[in-house]
């Protein structure tokens, strides 16, 4: 069985993605893949993910996850998506380090599913952007106090990534930057199913409708119907242009708002984050998504 985990990042697609794959469920169950609605899985992973660092897991566990998702034999293609599989927002940046547990917790999904083919997901986000968001979700009520008084600009997420792949080099790893998803979603949701680039998705686009205006949507369709036979990069060149032309500024431009946090703190962050994506797309076994 090949098992896709989707760990996230918080606070980006929001669910969005795992959204789009169960809209399209039975086009993807006839091609062997499921994705199973969160109820089903969620919280038993969590336990699982709990009890493991006390006493291990048990020869029958991925039986037991099978089961509890009604698979009495084991699809050949599984989608499981959580952001908290590698923690709690309280574990995604706390003491500045993004998801110190997602080494051992991914090693607990190695030992579940052993003998199957395990790809990790993961969608990275601005720290600019990202730290304020979740910060909320969590019971600290500084910045400092979240990060354990490091400086956010010490902060990595290819030392995350090149952290996996180190302690799993056998699994391999996809990850996209959340602000360039609406350009790349048809890819992402392609890639993740395991399903050709010619397979039609119900709601390939349906970011797109959040932050294009009314008038530029109902062009870009019009365009994709006169051009059905665009490859994915000549995709991307016209979505492109119409964002370019058509975006609502208001759904594509974050104001940051952090007591403490400057102009200057948040140009900082997003210059090395645009660095550090080049770094991310030169670990080895790493495939970044762009646009």
């Amino acid at each position: 069985m090949q098992l896709v985990l989707h760990a996230g990042a918080h606070v980006t697609d929001e669910d969005r993605l795992l959204k789009a794959l169960i809209a399209n469920q039975g086009m993807l169950s006839e091609r062997g893949t499921q994705a199973p609605f969160p109820k089903a899985y969620r919280r038993l992973l969590r336990d699982i993910l709990h009890a493991a660092r006390q006493s291990g897991i048990t020869a029958d566990t991925r039986d037991v996850i099978l089961d509890a998702l009604g698979f009495e034999t084991p699809p050949d293609r599984l989608i499981l998506s959580n952001p908290g599989f590698f923690g709690t927002p309280k574990m995604a940046a706390s003491g500045g380090e993004f998801y110190s547990s997602a080494t051992p917790r991914l090693e607990v999904f190695r030992q579940i599913f052993e003998h199957d083919e395990i790809e990790l997901y993961f969608s990275i986000c601005n720290p600019a952007t990202f730290l304020p968001a979740i910060l909320p979700q969590t019971k600290f009520d500084s910045m400092t106090a979240y990060l354990g008084g490091s400086d956010p600009r010490e902060m990595r997420w290819s030392e995350m990534i090149g952290r996996l792949r180190a302690a799993r080099p056998d699994i391999p790893i996809t990850v996209w930057c959340n602000e360039d998803t609406p350009m790349i979603w048809g890819e992402i949701l392609r890639e993740m199913a395991g399903i050709d680039a010619a397979v039609p998705l119900e709601g390939e686009h349906s970011l797109l409708r959040e932050i294009m205006s009314s008038t530029g949507m109902a062009r870009f369709d019009a365009y994709l119907k006169e051009h059905p036979d665009m490859t994915e990069m000549q995709k991307r060149r016209v979505i492109a242009a119409f964002l370019d032309k058509f975006a609502e500024e208001d759904a594509i431009e974050e104001e940051v708002d952090m007591p403490g946090w400057d102009e200057a703190l948040v140009d900082d962050l997003s210059e090395i984050y645009d660095e550090d994506i080049y770094t991310i797309g030169r670990i080895p076994g790493i495939t970044l998504i762009t646009p």
